[in-house]
């Protein structure tokens, strides 16, 4: 008898230094009673990007663990791949304080946070269809269009970021400075 998938896949996490701040991309999986996948850029514990994708399609799938595993490697990549391309360059960040890993704030900078905070205002509802996600947003303002790969479908990224490195290697590679065009 087939072991039945049940709880979570276990996630990701993982710190990218780009451009001098330290980025932070957590993938997690809610299980099958709450089918979906959600990865996350964190940038100074604030979020930068969000990426969710429902799963609850293929619930019925022989090896569903194995599969969900599969689209949060894939997901967890999509956002690195779109940070070291510089998608959300455009977002500032400059007033957000940017922790180390392992670094935790003070009460100096708590009250500092406090009281550098705008107070809310409340703004009137958008039209709907009007939000566009982050990522979408960075993507249209892009200079340069998306290309057409192998297969026919527009991408962003282009071939030579294919590599058979494991997505581990990759970010060590990339946190050492090495070149990472292969």
């Amino acid at each position: 008898m087939a072991k039945t998938f049940e709880k979570a896949v276990t996630g990701f996490n993982h710190n990218i230094k780009y451009k001098g701040k330290v980025y932070h991309v957590q993938t997690e999986d809610s299980g099958v009673n709450n089918p979906h996948i959600i990865t996350h850029l964190f940038v100074g514990g604030n979020i930068l990007a969000s990426k969710k994708t429902s799963y609850a399609d293929i619930l019925n799938a022989e090896n569903l663990g194995e599969v969900v595993r599969e689209l949060m490697e894939e997901q967890h990549k999509e956002m690195l791949r779109n940070l070291i391309n510089g998608v959300y360059d455009g977002f500032d960040t400059s007033g957000v304080r940017h922790y180390q890993p392992g670094q935790l704030g003070t009460a100096e900078d708590a009250a500092q946070a406090r009281q550098a905070a705008p107070v809310a205002k409340p703004q009137p509802a958008p039209p709907p269809g009007a939000f566009v996600p982050p990522e979408i947003a960075a993507a249209r303002a892009m200079k340069v269009a998306p290309k057409i790969n192998e297969v026919g479908v527009e991408t962003l990224f282009g071939e030579d970021l294919i590599s058979e490195k494991s997505l581990d290697e990759v970010i060590l590679s990339y946190l050492a400075g090495e070149d990472n065009n292969q």
